[in-house]
């Protein structure tokens, strides 16, 4: 099967320092990576990068043959290519439902609101609180209202990144599980985290990122048994 998502030899620096340094990897259509590494590897830079909000010094990504080098990140956004950006990044002092509206922005109006109705069916908490400002929803409430927002534009691609940060260890198995929800409906996702275990369980295949290389890949249950693994990433768990 042909790579939905082709990064090769991608080289990204924040002025003089690198930050990403030759990475390769790619995603099949309707697949659930992951990549880990801990803080400052890269993980993020490299989602920015597939978004536009960052240029590469090297390397290519192509997602379903387009050159994402060469477009703007809107055009990116119309391709297909959604994220659930890293604290969630919502708008604060306005209601849940204008969350979920601003995540539909380059649809037509009709359009939003079906896909937000759509959004509310699926998660019956974000309809009962669709007036609420959503910085006064809990963690777990504003990391879903994160990931709807996302869905909103009907993405082929999803982005999450560290989706469990900052979360309660209950409330992130109930996320987790969300990501395995939306990905059995057909949407691949690159996801980057730092919980190890959790990410590991979900994920079909795994990257492992230290200070901007990817220094490991593949199949995730089959690498969590790794030595490399376990030291590094799962504190020395068997």
């Amino acid at each position: 099967m042909t790579p939905q998502l082709t990064i090769s030899n991608l080289e990204v620096s924040y002025g003089k320092v690198p930050a990403v340094t030759g990475a390769s990897l790619d995603i099949l259509p309707g697949e659930l990576r992951v990549i880990l590494g801990a803080n400052g590897a890269g993980k993020t830079t490299i989602l920015k990068t597939i978004l536009g909000l960052l240029k590469p010094a090297r390397g290519s990504i192509t997602f379903e043959g387009h050159d994402l080098l060469v477009l703007k990140p809107h055009q990116i956004h119309r391709l297909g290519i959604a994220s659930v950006p890293e604290g969630r990044q919502l708008w604060a002092t306005l209601s849940v439902q204008d969350n979920l509206r601003l995540g539909g922005w380059l649809l037509k109006s009709d359009e939003v609101e079906t896909r937000i109705k759509a959004m509310f069916e699926r998660f019956p908490r974000l309809a009962e609180r669709r007036n609420q400002i959503a910085g006064s929803l809990s963690g777990g409430e504003q990391q879903m209202v994160a990931i709807a927002r996302a869905l909103v534009s009907r993405p082929k691609l999803l982005l999450m990144d560290e989706p469990s940060l900052g979360l309660a260890p209950i409330v992130v198995k109930d996320v987790f599980r969300l990501v395995r929800e939306i990905n059995e409906t057909g949407v691949s996702i690159l996801m980057v985290e730092q919980n190890a275990k959790q990410a590991l369980n979900v994920a079909g295949w795994a990257y492992l990122l230290e200070v901007g290389s990817i220094v490991a890949s593949g199949n995730a249950q089959t690498l969590a048994k790794t030595d490399r693994v376990k030291a590094v990433f799962l504190g020395g768990e068997a």
